[in-house]
C-alpha cells in the first residue's frame, strides 16, 4: 500500500453540519476502496482565489493523508468528482 495526500477545495458557504458531512463523505470513500486514514484536518479556512473557480473566490482547504493500494485512486478520484460541493481535488503520492 501506498501513502497518499488528498487536498480538497470545498465550497465556503456551506453550513457547519454541511461540512461535517462532506469531511466525512471524503474520508468514507477511502475507507471505501480499501484505504486508511492516517490524518485528516481542516487546512485552511475561506483562502483567497488568484481567479475564481467555480464562480467563487474563495474556499475551504481541507488535507487527508491515507494509504491505499494504486488500484484504488481512479475510483476514489471519480467518487470526488461526483460531489458538486467539491470544487477541486489534488491526490498525490508522498
Amino acid at each position: 500500500m501506498n501513502k497518499y495526500e488528498g487536498m480538497f477545495i470545498i465550497k465556503p458557504d456551506l453550513g457547519e453540519e454541511e461540512k461535517k458531512a462532506i469531511f466525512t463523505q471524503i474520508n468514507d470513500a477511502v475507507s471505501k476502496n480499501s484505504g486508511q486514514i492516517i490524518e485528516s484536518s481542516v487546512w485552511a479556512e475561506k483562502r483567497k482565489f488568484c481567479f475564481p473557480i467555480k464562480k467563487n473566490q474563495e474556499g475551504l482547504y481541507y488535507l487527508v493523508v491515507f494509504s491505499m493500494p494504486p488500484a484504488g485512486i481512479k475510483e476514489l478520484r471519480h467518487a470526488y468528482t461526483l460531489n458538486e460541493n467539491i470544487m477541486r481535488v489534488m491526490v498525490t503520492r508522498a
